[in-house]
Formats: C-alpha cells, structure tokens, sequence
C-alpha cells in the first residue's frame, strides 16, 4: 500500500481542503472510495468494531482493508474540521465541496472515473448532499445512519421542537476544532462550561450560551434552534433530500439505520422515495443497534439475542458487506448481490423476558426481508383510546377525556430511544420506563414514568397470541389546553408482565414522537390556539418493528415533553429563539364516537 499524506484539493472558492490517499501496489488507475469526515481522518470512531475483534480500527486501517481488495481510499477532513482550510458551518458546505472534491478525484491518475462513497452519521450527511447534484464519476454509495430527507422533519427538528443533541454534539466538537487547539483561552473557556446547567436554560443566544468561546459553532446552534418555520433555510440540498430526490443521483445506493438511531426514519424515506423513482438498485437495511454500534446485540438496557447483529447475519462483518457491495456495484464484478432483497429489518421480540447474565432484558428478535416498507403484508390498524386507560380496537361510547398538567420547570425525563451525540445528558436504546438517579431530569429515582401525574396511559389487556408490527407510528389525537401553544409527546412501549426478574414488568420503549401544538396545521406557518378549543392533530413517530407476544400490553404514553431530547415548551407561543416566562398547562386529550383518537400501527395480518 502506498499513503500518499496531507494531499490539498483546492474548492470552488479558493478554501483547500485535506486528505490523506491510500493507493493499491500498481500503476493503476483504481476505483476509488470516498469518505469525508469532520471527526479527523486518522481517528478512530468506537462504532468501528467487528462481533469477531471488538477493539476499534482506525480509518487508516478501514482504508487499508479496502485497498487491499483492489480499491484506492480517500480519506478528507471536511472545511474548519483537523487538516482542512475554511470555516466549518455544521452541513451546509457539504455540497458543494463533495461535488468539487469528486472532481479533484476524477483529474487524478490514480482514479479509473469510477467513485464510491461511504461514511457513519456526519459523513452519511455529506454523501446525500453530494449525490442531491447527481456529479459525474459518482457510481455507488453505502449511506450508513444519516443522510437527511428532511433535517427539519427529523435529524434537527422535529414536529416542531429542537433535538437539543444539536448542543451536546456542538459542544465536543467545537472543544476538538482546529481553533481551540491553536487557542488556550478559548479551550479554558469552552471546558469551563456547564452544560447540565445550560440545557435547563433556554434558548441560548448569541453570547448568551456555553458555546460563546466558539462563535462559529455557537451561530449555527442558535440558527438552527430559533429558525422554528420550515422556510427556505430547511431546503437546502444538505438537509433536505426530499427536494432533490427527482434529480438525485441513480446510482445503487445502500440506506442503513436501526430502530434506536434518530435517523430511521430518514433511511426510510429516502428508500421509499428513491427505490420508486431511481432503476438503483436501492436498498434498505434497519437494525436493532442504536446510532452505528451495528455489531452488538443490544440496545441500551435490552439484549435482542445472538442473530442481533449484522456480523454474520447479513455478512461476516461490515467491511465484508461493503467490499461486497462496491464490487458489485461499484466494479460490474460478477458477483451475487449481498442484499438480494430490496429491505432487510430486524423484528424485534419473542424472547424469554428473562435478565441475561449481563443484567439486560432478553426481548429477542429475528432477521426478515421484505420487497417494500412497510412490508406488503401489514395493514394500518387503530388502537383506540377509552376511558380509565384502556387501548381498544373500538372507539368509545360516550364522551370521554384524560387532562394533565404541564409544567416546563418539571418537564418529564427522556429515558432512551432514538438518541445520537448526546453524551453526557442523555442515552439512546431501549429501558424500563422507569425514573433513575443517573437521568437528565429525574426527579423520583424508582418511580415510572406511567405513574407521574403529567403523562396519561392507555394500553390494551394482556394479549392472547403474538402480534407483530411493522411500519410508521403515528397517533390522531383530539386535544385542547388553556394555553395558546404546547407540546403532545407520545411514546409506543411494549410492557412485558411481571415475572421473577422484573417483579414490576417491564415497560420497554420502541418508539416515540412530539409536535408542538402551533403547528398542528403545517410547518410553514405558526397559528397559536384559542383556550379551550379542541384540535385535531397527528403526532408522528419513529417507525419500528416489534413482536408483541401474549401476555404482553401495547401502551401508548402522552405527556407534553421529552426532555433533553427536546427543548421544552414554555406553553406561551412566543417563538422560538424569544426569552419569554414559562406558564404551567393544562392540556386534555379527548375520546369519543366523533373524536376517536387513537395510535395507528402497521399490523401483519
């Protein structure tokens, strides 16, 4: 192998950007990989294990794996970021330096014109920018956890709210940017900072924030959190796939996630979209892992078994399943296709319930393949809410509501779920819904989250056989509040029952969702609410797969906040970004013949 270091390309505006080569022995030319990085790239990222060595590789080490079948690597540190000149602005260079570095490729006598790109979370991101100018010389592409069809409808925002793992993950970055390494003050003032005690304020403001040291990253934070309307500034190509998706590139293309992982949803949609639209192949891989940890069993506080991961279920490790795929596809080798069927999911569930000698529940689960999503066989079921809690597949007779309060000075605590980069508040994964001394927010280490008088429940009776679900989650609620503005936040949980190990059973979060009740009407305007007035509005959910096995209860929770995994709602309507007085809610969620709220679910049948 030959590396051929620190090599500069020069971008369209004079900025050069740093990357470091590894060639095959031989003249060449090659085909040749890409992969740009804002997280250094000679580092090491601690998802990059194999069932067979858990110790993490370096990317030089990737690097060399692919060389060594044939292929050159490229591996560029993105604009601000380690070696790269410019100013980071987090994703929204992305498209125009791909397109200029795919270009620089091209001219180089060691490239064959043919160019594959691959990368994890940020450098999923900068693959859908690039592939959204459909450039010359882009062949292949293995999207891997990122990749925004809509950054405002999931990834950055959501229903509304802001994901605040937007400040968690600015500030370790901006603490490993190239000017806090040139800059001892502005690393003292950075590490200064207190960001538990900061997450209780908000917003943050230009000065006003932890990130005041680092203006570059602390503008962006504060942009993206006060620009609360889905305008022009959303559908820009690097956040918005679904903008470009006709003119995107049609090339194979490989959208991997997991079920735990906020960017689920983003893989879907852009392979429902692209698989329609484009002659690909496209394909579509969701696991049980969270965010990349894609050779483990487990997620968070529960074990989902041995066929969990996809070392050896899909292929013997994640290099293999890559080599495989650009040979293919990138190459023309004439080899078998790695994933023959267009979706590949984990089903969740079937397991013991029992605690695994590592102290996780044995939820279980199963790989399955299917030829769309949500697979053919499943058809959109309600589960309606009824009186004293129950889920039923009817509406009610009469009548009913469920109210609560909400107070933004108590918001209830995020445990888990489809998290990324939010160390060190929050963690991604499946848990009992259950209150600890090491949550973010708890305030009752021991007590449930179905037993705080500001979250409603609703869950059906025990389940006579096994009933599997597939597909979106959403639920069609009929709601009021003596506030103008608030937050509906539902989760979809499977409660296992009480048993030897779980005394209490178990409340096992799958999925869940949150809109902010100004736009129950669209995104791209702000209505408040009159008091009192009842609105219909849809809450839209991370999608799943899930066995619920018999004796097992389906619970939906609703409460009004999410908190840290987003900002809480001060119930005033004052825009986001605006200081404002925090009031208390009352909000009401209502049932009836003629307001049948229910959770919609994606059923085999």
């Amino acid at each position: 192998m030959r590396v051929l270091e620190n090599v500069r390309a020069r971008m369209r505006d004079g900025v050069e950007l740093e990357a470091d080569v590894y060639l095959p022995e031989g003249e060449g030319p090659f085909p040749t990989l890409l992969e740009r990085t804002p997280y250094g790239r000679r580092g090491v990222n601690h998802a990059d294990v194999s069932r067979a060595d858990p110790t993490p590789r370096s990317k030089p080490e990737i690097a060399a794996a692919f060389v060594a079948r044939g292929y050159a690597y490229v591996l560029q540190d993105c604009r601000g970021r380690y070696g790269s000149g410019g100013e980071f602005v987090k994703y929204l260079s992305e498209g125009a330096d791909g397109v200029d570095t795919l270009a620089w490729i091209r001219a180089q006598r060691w490239c064959d014109g043919r160019i594959g790109t691959l990368g994890l979370s940020y450098c999923a991101h900068v693959q859908t920018a690039l592939a959204a100018h459909d450039p010359p010389g882009l062949k292949a592409m293995f999207v891997d956890s990122g990749g925004f069809s809509s950054a405002y409808h999931s990834g950055i925002r959501q229903g509304g709210a802001f994901e605040l793992k937007q400040l968690t993950w600015a500030m370790k970055h901006a603490l490993l940017s190239p000017k806090t390494a040139a800059d001892p003050d502005r690393r003292a003032a950075l590490e200064a900072q207190d960001l538990r005690a900061w997450l209780r304020i908000a917003p943050w403001r230009i000065g006003a924030s932890p990130l005041s040291a680092a203006p570059e990253y602390e503008a962006y934070v504060v942009e993206q959190w006060r620009r609360e309307v889905f305008d022009e500034f959303w559908r820009q190509p690097e956040l918005y796939a679904r903008g470009t998706w006709a003119g995107f590139a049609d090339v194979p293309q490989v959208y991997m996630s997991s079920w735990y992982d906020p960017y689920a949803r983003t893989a879907i949609e852009n392979f429902t979209a692209l698989s329609h639209l484009k002659h690909g192949p496209v394909k579509l891989i969701i696991g049980p892992w969270t965010h990349g940890q894609r050779s483990v069993s487990y997620a968070g506080d529960v074990e989902f078994g041995a066929a969990a991961p996809l070392d050896g279920a899909l292929a013997r490790d994640y290099i293999a399943l890559r080599v495989a795929w650009f040979d293919r596809y990138l190459r023309d080798m004439p080899s078998p296709d790695p994933l023959p069927a267009p979706v590949s999911y984990f089903m969740m569930g079937g397991g013991s319930g029992a605690k695994t000698p590592a102290g996780r529940l044995d939820h279980g689960g199963a790989w399955r393949t299917a030829d769309q999503w949500p697979p053919a066989k499943t058809r959109p079921t309600a589960f309606f809410l009824n009186p004293r809690g129950a889920l039923k597949d009817h509406a009610p007779d009469a009548p009913s509501s469920a109210s609560f309060t909400f107070d933004p000075a108590a918001p209830t605590p995020t445990i888990g779920g489809a998290i990324a980069s939010g160390a060190p508040v929050m963690a991604a994964g499946a848990f009992d819904q259950r209150e600890r001394e090491d949550i973010f927010a708890a305030t009752h280490p021991g007590r449930a989250l179905a037993d705080r008088p500001d979250v409603l429940v609703f869950e059906t009776a025990p389940l006579e056989r096994p009933l599997d679900v597939a597909g979106d989650v959403q639920a069609h609620l009929w709601v009021s509040s003596d506030a103008p503005d608030t937050d509906v936040a539902i989760t979809l949980i499977d409660v296992h029952p009480p048993s030897r190990d779980y005394p209490e059973g178990y409340a096992m979060n799958l999925a869940h969702g949150i809109l902010r009740l100004r736009f129950r009407d669209g995104y791209e305007s702000a209505k408040l609410m009159s008091p009192g007035e009842i609105y219909r509005i849809t809450v839209e959910a991370y999608p799943t797969a899930n066995r619920f096995m018999p004796g097992h209860r389906i619970r939906v929770q609703i409460s009004s906040s999410n908190f840290p995994h987003f900002d809480v709602n001060p119930n005033t309507g004052a825009p986001a970004g605006e200081v404002t007085t925090p009031r208390q809610a009352r909000n009401t969620i209502h049932f009836a013949p003629e307001q049948p709220s229910h959770i919609l679910l994606s059923v085999f049948r």
